[in-house]
């Protein structure tokens, strides 16, 4: 599983000509599975972004997580982030989950991501055709790959 963490002070999911996600201060998560994901890297992931101390304390100091601050969050699922690019030109997606898999994966993680915060998470919608705008905060972009947990 990889994921995409943007700190942002606005974002939105447009599908469609119609905003779907929309907050302020908080976290984009683009997200893409493949196939050897499981709970295990769900409960990880989940856990990892909800305390990632990226957003700033009283002494402007990155000292604060998601959680600490009650931001908000929007998860985008995007199967691009498991491209392939060694030969040629054109990206090889082969490593992405097809969606009987990356579904039910997606669905797990936003519910856990959730659970995790505490309150509801703003999303895209598999499969859609999204404008995904936002504003980088600091810019503060990190990029986590469960499989090197680093």
């Amino acid at each position: 599983m990889k994921a995409v963490i943007q700190r942002v002070s606005q974002a939105s999911v447009e599908i469609d000509k119609t905003i779907v996600a929309n907050i302020t201060a908080g976290l984009l998560v683009l997200v893409g599975f493949e196939d050897s994901d499981s709970q295990e890297d769900i409960d990880w992931l989940t856990a990892k972004i909800a305390n990632l101390r990226i957003f700033a304390d009283e002494n402007q100091v990155m000292n604060l997580s998601l959680k600490d601050t009650n931001g908000d969050m929007i998860i985008v699922s995007q199967f691009t982030l498991h491209a392939l690019t060694k030969k040629g030109n054109r990206p090889s997606y082969i490593k992405a989950a097809k969606p009987e898999i990356a579904i039910p994966l997606y669905e797990k993680f936003i519910i856990q991501m959730e659970t995790e915060l505490g309150k509801k998470v703003q999303t895209g919608q598999f499969g859609a055709d999204m404008k995904v705008m936002l504003v980088n905060d600091g810019p503060v972009t990190i990029v986590i790959d469960t499989k090197n947990k680093e």
